[in-house]
């Protein structure tokens, strides 16, 4: 019978070491919930206040008015004024600026007989990401400015270089509606999927060292001529570890609700249930980890090889959408992956156990496939 009174002797054994260090266990707390807040303050893919230059060749009301429009938003500020494109590419170059603008001298004169202007934007492009917003940014400012022109009298239409040609016949507009996160919160993103890989990375870590320094110190003898089995020397030893990982999710979680305002729409048990696995799944992988190593430095290594591609592949910071399409299958094997599904569908979208079962169902396969692996082998070891 693996729960009986020597499981509940060894637990208490566990605990009382633990006690004994008390900055291990305030490690294990406050850590993770600093890096959780570090990465999903600071891994947040959208930009603002872009440096960007100006080269106003018209010196008119109209072009004095659309340099205001565009640093007067959020997304640019002003980095100067350039006398020829010349000194604007030079400062790109240089890195001084993330765009520039180029107002033709004839702005003015084509806005009052309502003719196409064609509007020069220039990106430094050796950021993609950021170009990429930036261009978004300046095409929405210059929306909102010929809503204005239009609002004046005037007949604007501003067209960029090298675009395509657009059919006048007619207009299309576009109305979008932003569901399960209106307010395009780009952190509400990577918190709930940055959760995910610390109860994991976290988890594997202290399960593996915690077994390997058993058997550095040479204890692990005394624990083999003990009526114990190899089962309940493994349970008990990750118990105490699954306790502190357990108060450091729950003060997570206050942090996602409190700290970044991600709403809670779904059930809290079933998000509970989810971060259970999770943890099982981690401290399954650093308790085999620890079955295949010897040593504190080996444990290191083999998940310095590990933990890159479970993180590459998890979704935390960017979409499993957006990987080359040979790499997609793969992420279907990282649990981190599937806990990220779980926590967005509970906490944003509502969303219940009939859609998320196959994740609960895959976390469930990989914590038993772990954590059965790890007892064989430790059993193996133990013979």
């Amino acid at each position: 019978m693996i729960f009986d009174r020597r499981l509940a002797a060894l637990v208490a054994k566990e605990f009382h070491q633990l006690r004994r260090d008390p900055r291990a266990a305030m490690a294990v707390v406050v850590a993770p919930m600093l890096q959780l807040l570090l990465f999903s303050t600071l891994l947040v893919a959208t930009v603002t206040s872009l440096p960007i230059g100006i080269v106003d060749e018209s010196q008119t009301p109209e072009s004095r008015e659309l340099i205001a429009t565009l640093t007067g938003s959020k997304s640019f500020t002003l980095a100067g004024y350039f006398a020829t494109t010349d000194g604007l590419a030079q400062a790109l170059n240089l890195g001084r600026l993330d765009a520039g603008v180029v107002i033709p001298y004839d702005l003015s004169k084509n806005l009052w007989r309502g003719r196409a202007t064609q509007l020069q934007f220039l990106l430094n492009a050796s950021n993609a990401n950021t170009a990429t917003i930036a261009q978004s940014y300046a095409e929405g400012v210059l929306q909102s400015y010929n809503a204005q022109l239009a609002g004046a009298g005037f007949h604007a239409q501003f067209t960029q270089i090298a675009a395509p040609a657009l059919a006048r016949a007619g207009q299309v507009l576009l109305m979008p509606a932003f569901l399960f996160n209106p307010g395009l919160v780009g952190s509400w993103f990577t918190v709930t999927g940055v959760l995910g890989l610390l109860l994991v990375l976290n988890g594997s870590v202290l399960a593996a060292m915690t077994l390997i320094k058993e058997r550095e110190a040479g204890t692990m003898e005394q624990l083999l001529m003990s009526p114990a089995t190899p089962t309940q020397i493994i349970i008990a030893k990750i118990s105490p570890l699954f306790l502190l990982l357990s108060a450091m999710a729950t003060f997570s979680m206050l942090m996602v609700r409190l700290v970044f305002g991600v709403p809670f729409h779904g059930s809290i048990v079933l998000l509970i249930a989810g971060e259970i696995l999770c943890l099982l799944c981690g401290i399954g992988l650093g308790t085999f980890v620890a079955t295949i190593t010897t040593t504190a430095r080996q444990v290191q290594l083999t998940l310095f090889f590990l933990n890159p591609p479970l993180s590459a592949l998890s979704g935390a910071f960017a979409p499993v959408e957006a990987m080359p399409a040979w790499m997609q299958p793969f992420a279907v094997l990282d649990p981190i992956r599937h806990f990220g599904v779980i926590s967005r569908g509970i906490l944003l979208k509502g969303s219940g156990l009939s859609v998320l079962w196959p994740n609960f169902l895959a976390l469930l396969a990989f914590t038993v496939a772990l954590l059965s692996l790890s007892i064989w082998r430790y059993r193996r070891q133990l013979s």
